[in-house]
């Protein structure tokens, strides 16, 4: 079975099972709560734990030790975006613009991020849109909404992609995604609109299912505006030095399957076009 073949047949099974285990890791810490559309994926470059995933992959495995897992994908080294024009590009086309969520998607106002910059959660844990730093050749975030109809709310989505100069630098995004659900319980996402309770867990290649992606962190919690409060799916996933994002914050009157649904069949989309981009093969 080719690769985008498969992204698209097991990860909405993983986004479930990897939401399921976000909920009893919640239950189980006595920490309750849902998430919120965040601005995609931080870039940040603070000091994280290189075994933030390492350390799931031990409990995982029930070892000690960890022993390396496959590599799901390999690229084409020729096709692997060295400059920034060239990242810029493929970013371009990986990105989802609204029509490619479903059909009745829009643009949100903005609908897309300032170019030649990332998002970072600061150290008062705000987001903030910053220049690219030196790991980063390219990153670029669109966001969607789907309108209100019906008695159901508008439902708020975005897709992120950033493309490093390594797949170290890649992988330590990964790792701070991890990191930061637990340095920022509550995150200020724009002035009247903020994210708490948050919850993550991680899926190493070959671990918990995950047969889609080198790596991926998966986070929930409540997305607050004003005094309403909706769940949020974070999903966060990595091939090679490219890793993509997609949030989604729900709205009355969805459930939440059909939000997992939104992101998992989102962030299947920019896998497969990751993997046409970059020429990969088994």
């Amino acid at each position: 079975m080719d690769n985008a073949r498969r992204h698209r047949t097991t990860w909405p099974v993983r986004a479930a099972a990897s939401a399921a285990g976000v909920a009893l890791l919640v239950g189980g810490c006595g920490a309750g709560g849902d998430k919120a559309a965040g601005p995609g994926p931080s870039a940040s470059g603070r000091s994280a734990a290189p075994s933030a995933s390492g350390a799931a992959s031990t409990a995982a495995s029930g070892g000690g030790a960890t022993t390396p897992t496959p590599t799901p994908f390999t690229a084409d080294p020729a096709r692997v975006p060295r400059s920034k024009p060239q990242a810029d590009a493929l970013a371009r086309a990986v990105v989802l613009q609204p029509q490619d969520w479903r059909s009745g998607f829009r643009a949100q106002r903005p609908a897309a991020s300032a170019p030649g910059t990332v998002a970072v959660l600061d150290e008062e844990c705000r987001w903030q849109r910053r220049s690219l730093p030196s790991s980063v050749l390219a990153s670029s975030s669109r966001y969607s909404e789907l309108p209100g109809a019906g008695g159901k709310g508008t439902v708020k989505v975005t897709s992120s992609v950033t493309v490093h100069t390594t797949v170290e630098a890649a992988d330590q995004q990964l790792a701070t995604t991890l990191e930061e659900a637990l340095r920022c319980r509550e995150q200020q996402v724009r002035t009247d609109e903020r994210i708490s309770g948050l919850a993550s867990v991680a899926s190493p290649y070959g671990q918990g299912g995950n047969t889609y992606a080198d790596d991926s962190v998966v986070e929930i919690g409540s997305y607050l505006t004003g005094n309403s409060a909706q769940p949020y799916h974070w999903n966060v996933a990595r091939l090679g030095s490219v890793t993509v994002a997609v949030s989604v914050m729900g709205a009355t009157g969805y459930k939440d399957d059909e939000l997992t649904n939104f992101a998992s069949l989102a962030l299947s989309k920019m896998l497969s076009r990751i993997e046409s981009g970059l020429g990969g093969k088994n």
